[in-house]
């Protein structure tokens, strides 16, 4: 039956479809019975003059090929539930992910595809380094990127330091939108950790889901305390990440000091210092 079925649809179709060994008959419910847990990394909608899009972020920390399957289906039912247009961007820190992340998805057998996904990929070859302030404070959205696909190495420190500081320089609601794009797509723990103590040193962060444990504590300890703690929190994380031995009597110094400016000095120095005293030099 199944030779004959696909011969007749070879004949009808001029497709050449596959012979098969066998063919079974399988439930034609499409019904999802139990629940699954389906989530994207950031989903935006785009209002253009030539329509409205759906941006589907997702951010790949290595090789999946789950992803094969559920990519399609996230596009698929976006576009079911909001009938907008949706476009896949993949964010990765790797090369070779970004690599495989960029191979579009065929569903179908050769020579002809029912579904073709293919992914818009950002990653560490195609997306510049921003690690100095200036450059940052001039492109934020590009800082923004900068940090999402080269925040983790040796270079990560100066990359969130830039973007932290860029980001005093625009509005509050939208420094909020790029401090949880960011957070979603730093695979790195300690990289992620540093970013989130540099945002507890921001005012808008502060009103951000994402510091909302940070917030409860500063509502007890009280906002300024908080501030200190955190800066302070940032400096020796950024030079134990770094590989700078941090010794007791520099620990103490740095959890002790009261002054948020000194604090700010220490933790640029920090980004750079190959010794953990070099955060004290007189200049």
């Amino acid at each position: 039956m199944g030779k004959g079925l696909t011969r007749a649809l070879q004949r009808v179709l001029h497709v050449l479809f596959p012979e098969p060994r066998e063919i079974a008959a399988l439930n034609v419910d499409l019904t999802e019975i139990e629940p699954v847990e389906r989530r994207v990394d950031t989903l935006l909608r785009a209002e253009t003059g030539e329509g409205t899009y759906l941006l589907v972020v997702e951010s790949q920390g290595k090789v999946d090929e789950r992803k094969r399957g559920s990519w399609p289906y996230y596009l698929s039912y976006l576009f079911e539930k909001y009938r907008c247009e949706p476009v896949l961007i993949v964010i990765t820190q790797s090369s070779s992910t970004a690599h495989w992340a960029s191979r579009p998805i065929r569903l179908g057998f050769p020579g002809w595809e029912s579904l073709t996904v293919r992914p818009l990929v950002l990653g560490p070859d195609n997306v510049p380094v921003i690690a100095d302030e200036r450059q940052a404070e001039k492109d934020v959205p590009l800082a923004v990127l900068s940090a999402m696909t080269h925040g983790r190495g040796p270079q990560a420190p100066a990359i969130l330091e830039s973007l932290a500081a860029a980001l005093r320089t625009i509005d509050p609601d939208s420094a909020a939108v790029f401090v949880q794009f960011v957070d979603s797509c730093l695979t790195a723990p300690q990289a992620k950790q540093m970013w989130r103590d540099l945002m507890t040193a921001i005012q808008y962060f502060w009103r951000h889901p994402l510091a909302e444990q940070v917030r409860e504590e500063g509502r007890e300890q009280g906002l300024e305390q908080g501030r200190l703690e955190a800066k302070a929190e940032m400096v020796l994380h950024v030079l134990e990440w770094r590989g700078v031995p941090v010794p007791d009597a520099v620990r103490e110094r740095v959890s002790t000091c009261t002054d948020l400016d000194q604090l700010e000095v220490w933790a640029q120095r920090a980004v750079h210092a190959t010794d953990a005293e070099e955060l004290f030099a007189e200049k």
